[in-house]
């Protein structure tokens, strides 16, 4: 039993840590903010997190439209 939490528990962190990395690659590239990748994890996360993202998005790319998970209410206005 021992041994399988301990898989259970290595398995999460590796996971947190794989898509945290991912995650924080995205909102801090200079390239593009419409990797789909980065999207969907960003658009995962809960609130203030996506928030901190969208703001590290939008001050890499203040003309671009926001990707999902950072638009406003009307769509075309980041969150």
């Amino acid at each position: 039993m021992r041994r399988a939490l301990r898989i259970v528990v290595i398995t999460l962190v590796a996971f947190v840590i794989f898509f945290g990395q991912r995650w924080y690659a995205y909102v801090t590239n200079k390239t593009s903010p419409y990797d789909e990748t980065g999207i969907q994890i960003n658009s995962a996360l809960p609130a203030p997190m996506r928030k901190w993202g969208c703001d590290k998005l939008r001050a890499n790319f203040p003309n671009a439209q926001p990707p999902a998970g950072c638009e406003a209410a009307d769509g075309k206005t980041w969150m």
